[in-house]
């Protein structure tokens, strides 16, 4: 190690207090090919991905569970794996880490017409009408000069990521298709159209094919979508708080069995099921009296 740089890292492990300007220095520190960190140093693009899936649903997850001091914990796990790009994007003469906050901060400017410019807009509806306009000429732009393709042959769902999770991509198509007007006029007339996908799941159950089956039961999964988008909610999150009130009660229904000396595994349904319409009853009670 060059004294220099031994000098910088000594300097850098000594601070009592660090600003982004550390950060970046660190994560130099730690790609640095001589005196590095061997796994830091052997990450890319792409392998660093499945980490960044991880620290991102770490901080919903701390959020939804309203672990405050977790959060600000998590928001820098996550700022860490981007500072990890935009040094690997450096190091392969890409980007850096400024270019990302000049690009970020152009694109928060152009699609803040209402904000920024003489477009004042207080409307929710309107406002989210001319965010996905901006964003289409945004993709527009990029398409063409990516492929140099026309923009006749562009479809208004394309650029979406397919690695979403499959409701969150549900939704994103939904709300693309709304951008051009393609949608149910109100709520009502959604239900509508779940209620005529349960009919169909229920004859496909009946003529007992499992193809049509699955394929009825994936139509109203997706109507499930599009009737969450028109009560303003994110399908994601709305299964995930589902999905935590499912494990919430069904441990409520374990805790109560072992109190009877009950293993869970030998239950009676009956009881099981009584017991999960108590847990249903204690947190009703809790939420009236809170």
């Amino acid at each position: 190690m060059s004294s220099s740089r031994d000098t910088a890292i000594r300097e850098l492990s000594q601070k009592s207090h660090y600003n982004i300007s550390d950060l970046l220095a660190i994560m130099r520190c730690m790609r640095d090919k001589e005196s590095g960190c061997a796994w830091t140093q052997g990450q890319s693009f792409d392998s660093l991905t499945v980490h960044t899936l991880e620290e991102a649903y770490e901080l919903v997850n701390s959020i939804e569970n309203k672990d405050y001091d977790e959060l600000k914990g998590e928001l820098g796990d996550l700022l860490n794996q981007i500072i990890f790009y935009a040094e690997i994007a450096k190091e392969n003469k890409l980007f850096d880490f400024a270019d990302i906050v000049d690009f970020l901060s152009k694109k928060l400017i152009a699609r803040h017409p209402d904000v920024f410019a003489d477009g004042k807009v207080d409307d929710y509806d309107a406002l989210e009408k001319q965010w996905q306009l901006l964003k289409r000429k945004e993709r527009e732009k990029k398409a063409q000069k990516k492929a140099n393709a026309s923009l006749d042959n562009m479809s208004i769902l394309e650029d979406i990521a397919e690695n979403l999770p499959s409701l969150s991509y549900a939704q994103k198509l939904q709300t693309r298709a709304q951008s051009v007007g393609f949608d149910w006029k109100n709520t009502a007339d959604v239900l509508q159209v779940l209620k005529a996908e349960i009919t169909e799941l229920e004859e496909a159950i009946q003529a007992g094919s499992i193809k049509e089956m699955h394929e009825e039961l994936g139509d109203v999964m997706f109507s499930c979508v599009n009737l969450s988008r028109h009560l303003k909610a994110d399908a994601e999150q709305l299964l995930r708080q589902a999905n935590g009130k499912f494990k919430r009660r069904f441990m409520g229904v374990e805790r109560a069995l072992k109190e009877k000396g009950i293993a869970v595994e030998t239950a009676e349904p009956d009881l099981m099921e009584a017991l999960w319409e108590l847990q249903k009853e204690h947190e009703r009670q809790t939420k009236v009296e809170s």
